[in-house]
């Protein structure tokens, strides 16, 4: 249904938010015949940030013919380490998990976002059935059948289904009336890329201390992406401080493991928060990526959370090939999003909250955890399949049965 009249465009499927969960919706929607309007600034191709992407999230980039495209810019993730870094009473054990235990060539892919936007924005822009609108929406206004959009430039767009993928302060989620559960932390991710003199083997290494994790990922060649979760006062001094001594300072938290280094881009200061909707859709309106979850990073779950949306909302619109976004569509989408979303969130933040806590009954918690996965290789295999994918570790342990039809 695609239909102007003056300045009054009717549409079936608008995405709000030119991001890579907008971007990935755009794509898999018109890969399922679908036509869509995706609306948006252009998306940022400086952004000086690395995604670790895991492997259900590759083979979802794979469907949508993105991933030959991004695979030369990647850097696969073979191993990962826990250590603990702190200095407390109770320490817990190093982890170290490695893809081949469960069968896998690698645990997913670390890629600098700069590459990953411009190829998703490349692919959506050869589309023929993708209509990119360089714009942004002044107001939303849902109605029965409908959401009504005005743009900025003075367009009037109206769609019967609104895809939500305008970011953490969404206002399409306000418009839809979905109230939010905020929090803050007093911590503040700070991110940069350096060089190193050793090989960092295609393993990640998250050291855990008293701030948070201090997680460095794997680049191509002698190179890795950082992200220090620091206390707002250490993150400030980190973020003005001579790039020689920042550099001296991570060989010190990092044990050395990977010889000197030397810092490559300007540190960015990111305040951690958290977020969740009570609904995941309403009023014609369907949350994706960050309008939907947001939470510190720890285990790689911001984006891969993000393709899982977008891999829910072509189920869910596939309950009613008339109209995208009728109740039904609506009702699917909110009840499959819940449960992964809600125990994602729960669990980052719990972890988070412990790494914070200075309770000996935490920090005893932690240690038998994290004991009990370097213990025992089959709960080690279950933990990596379940942080993959939800429900994957539970499948590799039930017995598989086959009936045969009578």
């Amino acid at each position: 249904m695609m239909q102007s009249q003056n300045n009054i465009h009717i549409r079936d499927i608008i995405i709000s938010g030119g991001g890579p969960a907008g971007m990935m919706a755009a794509l898999a929607l018109t890969d399922q015949g679908h036509r869509v309007t995706l609306i948006g600034p252009a998306t940022d191709h400086d952004d000086r940030r690395t995604t670790a992407l895991m492997m259900p999230a590759i083979d979802f980039l794979r469907s949508i013919q993105t991933w030959d495209s991004i695979e030369p810019t990647a850097t696969a993730l073979k191993s990962m380490r826990i250590i603990d870094g702190t200095s407390r009473l109770i320490r817990s054990p190093t982890v170290t998990f490695h893809a081949s235990e469960i069968d896998e060539h690698a645990f997913g892919y670390n890629i600098p976002n700069a590459a990953l936007n411009k190829k998703l924005s490349d692919q959506v822009s050869s589309i023929a059935h993708i209509e990119r609108i360089y714009d942004t929406v002044e107001t939303y206004t849902p109605h029965s059948d409908m959401v009504e959009m005005q743009l900025s430039g003075g367009d009037i767009y109206k769609s019967r289904l609104l895809i939500a993928a305008d970011g953490r302060n969404s206002a399409a989620r306000d418009a839809a009336d979905i109230k939010t559960k905020r929090w803050s932390y007093p911590q503040t991710a700070v991110v940069f890329c350096f060089s190193h003199e050793r090989s960092h083997h295609f393993t990640s290494t998250e050291f855990h201390t008293e701030d948070g994790p201090f997680t460095q990922v794997p680049l191509q060649g002698n190179r890795s992406s950082l992200v220090w979760v620091a206390n707002p006062a250490l993150a400030q001094e980190l973020l003005t401080m001579d790039k020689d001594k920042l550099a001296r300072i991570v060989c010190e938290k990092m044990q050395y493991m990977l010889g000197s280094i030397s810092i490559d881009t300007e540190p960015q200061g990111w305040p951690l928060s958290g977020l969740v909707p009570h609904q995941f859709a309403a009023k014609r309106t369907i949350l994706i990526g960050e309008a939907a979850h947001v939470f510190p990073p720890i285990g790689a779950q911001g984006l891969n959370l993000g393709t899982r949306d977008v891999e829910t909302l072509i189920r869910a619109v596939g309950n009613d090939r008339f109209d995208p976004g009728s109740p039904k569509v609506i009702r699917a989408y909110d009840r499959s999003r819940r449960p992964d979303i809600l125990a994602r969130t729960g669990s980052v933040d719990a972890l988070n909250r412990s790494l914070l806590s200075s309770m000996l009954p935490a920090q005893i918690a932690r240690n038998i955890g994290l004991e009990a996965l370097r213990r025992v290789p089959p709960l080690r295999a279950f933990f990596v399949r379940e942080g993959l994918r939800p429900g994957s570790g539970f499948a590799k342990c039930l017995p598989s049965f086959s009936r045969k039809a009578p």
